[in-house]
C-alpha cells in the first residue's frame, strides 16, 4: 500500500506557514514529509528561502510525522560534515522518523560561495564521497579523511540517534538510479518513472522508493493555471536549465517562454477534479513506487486540505 505524504515548499513559504502546513496535513490524513533545502527560491514570485534545519527542528515539536529532506545537496555549498551534524540532530529531535534524502544540486544554490560549479560526472563523484563521509561520521568514532574533494580532521559527532540516520538518494537518470542503489537506503525522485525504479531494482536497490508531484487545487482551472504560471513556471522548463542556471533572475528569464497555455496542457493536476489529482497519484503507484509526496501550489493551502482529505487520500487507504 502506498504511503501518501505531503511535500512543503522553502521556495514559497516562511518557516511559521511551513510548520502549520505540516500541522494541517497530519490532521487531513496525511502520513509523511518532504521538504525542499534550497538557498534561493526559483524565481522571485515564490519568494522565501528558510534555513531547513531550523524548520526541521520546530516540525519536531510540531507533528509526529517522518520527515525526508528533498532533497539536500552536501557537496558544494555546506561540507559534508556540517550535513552529518545536522542530519543526526534532526534524527535525534524527530526520534529516529528522519531521513536525510541528498542529491547532486543546482548551481542555484550551490555557487553562492564563489566556488566552481562542477560538471555532472565529478557532482555525482562528490555525491558519493560526501554520503560514505556521513556514514563513517554517524558511526560515532574520531574520524579523519583526506579524500579527492572533501577533508576532514579529528571530527567525532556525538549527538546521535539510536540508529543510523537512512540516506535516500534523488536520481533522474538510469546512472544516478544505479549509484542511489549502491550508496542509497532509498531513492527519491520526481517523475512517476516505472524504468527509474526498474533500474533502482535492478541495480539492488532494496530501500524505498519515494516521488513527489505539485498539484494545484483551485475553485478552477484557469485560476489554478494562473496561479502555476506565476509561481512554478520553472517546472515546464527543458533539459539541465534547473541544475545549470545560477540565479533566480536567470530562471525568471527562461520561464518567460513559458505560456499559460503550455501550462494549460501540461500533464500537471490543475483545478477542481479530484479524479485527475488521483489519477496522477495512481502513476506513482502503478510506476512502483513506496512513497508518494504531493506540494499544494498556491496559498490555498486549506481548501486543498479538505478536499484531499475527504475525496483523495480515502482512495489510497
Amino acid at each position: 500500500m502506498v504511503s501518501i505524504g505531503y511535500f512543503l515548499s522553502c521556495e514559497e513559504f516562511g518557516p511559521r506557514e511551513l510548520v502549520d502546513q505540516a500541522r494541517k496535513a497530519e490532521q487531513a490524513g496525511f502520513t509523511r514529509l518532504w521538504i525542499s533545502d534550497h538557498f534561493h527560491p526559483w524565481n522571485g514570485e515564490q519568494g522565501n528561502s528558510p534555513f531547513v534545519w531550523s524548520v526541521i527542528g520546530a516540525l519536531s515539536e510540531a507533528v509526529s510525522l517522518p520527515v525526508t529532506t528533498a532533497v539536500t545537496c552536501p557537496t558544494v555549498r555546506i561540507h559534508p560534515a556540517i550535513i552529518a551534524q545536522a542530519a543526526a540532530t534532526a534524527a535525534v529531535q524527530l526520534q529516529g522518523r528522519f531521513v536525510l534524502g541528498v542529491g547532486s544540486g543546482e548551481a542555484l544554490n550551490e555557487h553562492i560561495l564563489g566556488d566552481a560549479w562542477p560538471p555532472a560526472g565529478v557532482r555525482q563523484e562528490m555525491l558519493e564521497e560526501a554520503v560514505a563521509l556521513i556514514r563513517e561520521l554517524h558511526g560515532g568514532k574520531i574520524v579523519t579523511h583526506h579524500g579527492e574533494h572533501y577533508v576532514v580532521e579529528n571530527a567525532r559527532i556525538y549527538t546521535l540517534p539510536e540508529q543510523p540516520v537512512p540516506i535516500y538518494v534523488s536520481a533522474f537518470g538510469e546512472q544516478a538510479a544505479t549509484l542511489a542503489a549502491e550508496i542509497g537506503d532509498g531513492f527519491c525522485t520526481t517523475q512517476p518513472d516505472a524504468d527509474l525504479v526498474k533500474a533502482y531494482r535492478e541495480a539492488g536497490g532494496k530501500g524505498p522508493t519515494q516521488g513527489g508531484m505539485k498539484v494545484c487545487y483551485a475553485a478552477d482551472r484557469a485560476s489554478a493555471v494562473k496561479t502555476v504560471h506565476r509561481l512554478w513556471p520553472n517546472e515546464q522548463l527543458p533539459g539541465q536549465l534547473a541544475q545549470e542556471l545560477p540565479t533566480p533572475l536567470l530562471f525568471e528569464q527562461a520561464s518567460e517562454l513559458i505560456t499559460e497555455d503550455i501550462i494549460d496542457s501540461s500533464p500537471l493536476p490543475l483545478g477542481p477534479d479530484l479524479d485527475q489529482h488521483a489519477q496522477s497519484v495512481q502513476q506513482y503507484v502503478d510506476a512502483g513506487f513506496d512513497e508518494v509526496y504531493v506540494q499544494q501550489i498556491g496559498a490555498d493551502q486549506d481548501a486543498f486540505f479538505a478536499a484531499w482529505s475527504k475525496d483523495v487520500l480515502p482512495r489510497f487507504s
